[in-house]
């Protein structure tokens, strides 16, 4: 026998004789991954609205202060088809564990940073571009955390569950947009408006830290998945494997991509715009205008689960394609809902999250259903992160811009639009591509 043969067998050998992860501890293990990332990017979002346009962008009016802090804020989504491609080669080639690790340090180092910052009025214009490139970091490692972490989830699930599975790595959203509006909630309990401009705004990305120590040990705890270890012993690796995915796979990229489209645009109309909104617009104190988040968030997650049961009974395809109607339907009431005051404004949130809450509990299972296991981190990484560019990325600029420019009933056609593509991609996809 070759040393090559042996060591091959050994690795296969080991690679059987691992523990298999029990269903708590995956569920978990790709629940607080995701959770820690969104909170780290969500932190953000909210921090880009009440903080940072005064903090780093001071010498512009109001309006432009606030469109700068949003181009800084979209500039994580362009970063995340990067990470997408660099965590998705080693996930496809190394293991998800692995991989996944590496991107929650990744994320989490360049979160810690920013809080770390000094501002514009300490450092000047190297301020902003240090918050844009800690930005970009932060987006290079989510890029590479979401695909991973459904996988984990899928990979794993018994015949017949991953719709199931897969909504649980979604549920990270939802609990990340929580916490971290609930961590400024409590901030403006305990401090005043100056206070959280002056230091305040710092303790949630410098105390993200801990989330990150629970992530890592949760981490570093699970062993690899079946399908992964399967296509080990099967030498089923190919060496480049976006290579692959672009030679092989073009379709279910951009099918993918736009699959997730009305997803990603519902959210950001929903969450990082509809804060801005609230305080910029209606002039709502900050903290009812993070009450109107954290109702959001809990919506959001509520209707996650609720997903993953329909799409047991009646299929995902089936579900994605109602949720989506429904979007392009509620896109028309957008304008008046968000042009009745207060009032308005929790209706909209009510329908808008329980709809966000439908199509994203389904959209990690789906994305990452057309891809074999050779290039599926890859493959699901992409599509979710192309779609963030998007849909996600400029989502608050566009829709404040319309808004500012030509008034609320543009923002509801961008929606509405994004629902009718996102549906014909999903009709143009097979069963087994959805």
């Amino acid at each position: 026998m070759t040393d090559a043969t042996s060591s091959r067998s050994s690795s296969v050998a080991a690679t059987k004789a691992a523990p298999a992860n029990s269903p708590a501890h995956v569920l978990f293990a790709s629940l607080v991954g995701t959770t820690i990332e969104f909170f780290d990017f969500y932190v953000y979002a909210t921090a880009a609205v009440l903080v940072f346009p005064t903090l780093f962008f001071p010498n512009s009016d109001p309006t432009t202060a606030l469109l700068a802090s949003f181009a800084t804020f979209s500039i994580a989504f362009f970063a995340r088809p990067l990470g997408a491609i660099v965590f998705g080669h080693f996930g496809d080639r190394v293991g998800r564990k692995t991989t996944l690790v590496a991107a929650l340090l990744t994320m989490g180092i360049s979160t810690v940073i920013i809080g770390l910052l000094p501002s514009y009025e300490t450092i000047g214009v190297i301020a902003p571009l240090l918050l844009a490139l800690c930005r970009f970091g932060q987006g290079f490692g989510l890029g590479g955390e979401w695909g991973g972490a459904v996988l984990l989830a899928t990979e794993n699930a018994p015949e017949g569950k991953r719709s199931w599975y897969g909504m649980f790595p979604q549920l990270g959203a939802p609990v990340g947009l929580f916490l971290s509006s609930g961590v400024f909630w409590i901030l403006l309990h305990f401090m005043s408006q100056e206070a959280l401009l002056s230091w305040g705004w710092r303790v949630p990305f410098i105390a993200s830290i801990l989330l990150i120590a629970v992530g890592l040990w949760v981490r570093l705890s699970i062993t690899e998945t079946p399908d992964f270890q399967k296509a080990i012993e099967k030498q089923e690796r190919v060496e480049v494997p976006v290579a692959e995915l672009f030679r092989n796979h073009k379709r279910s990229l951009v099918l993918g991509t736009f699959v997730a489209l009305a997803t990603f645009v519902l959210f950001y109309i929903g969450s990082a715009y509809l804060l801005s909104y609230n305080v910029k617009v209606l002039q709502l104190p900050f903290l009812e205008a993070l009450e109107v988040q954290i109702l959001g968030s809990v919506l959001f997650g509520i209707f996650i689960p609720i997903s993953g049961k329909l799409a047991e009974r009646f299929g995902r395809r089936e579900v994605l394609i109602a949720t989506t109607v429904l979007i392009g339907i509620f896109s028309f009431f957008l304008p008046g809902l968000m042009t009745s005051g207060e009032s308005g404004i929790f209706i909209f949130v009510i329908f808008a999250m329980a709809l966000m809450g439908m199509t994203y509990g389904l959209i990690g299972t789906a994305l990452a259903a057309p891809f074999p296991t050779n290039v599926r981190y890859s493959g699901s990484s992409l599509t979710f992160n192309f779609a963030g560019i998007f849909g996600a990325s400029l989502a608050p600029y566009i829709a404040t811009y319309l808004q500012t420019n030509y008034g609320m009933t543009y923002v509801g056609y961008y929606l509405g639009l994004s629902a009718v593509i996102t549906l014909a991609c999903i009709l143009l996809s097979g069963k087994d591509e959805v």
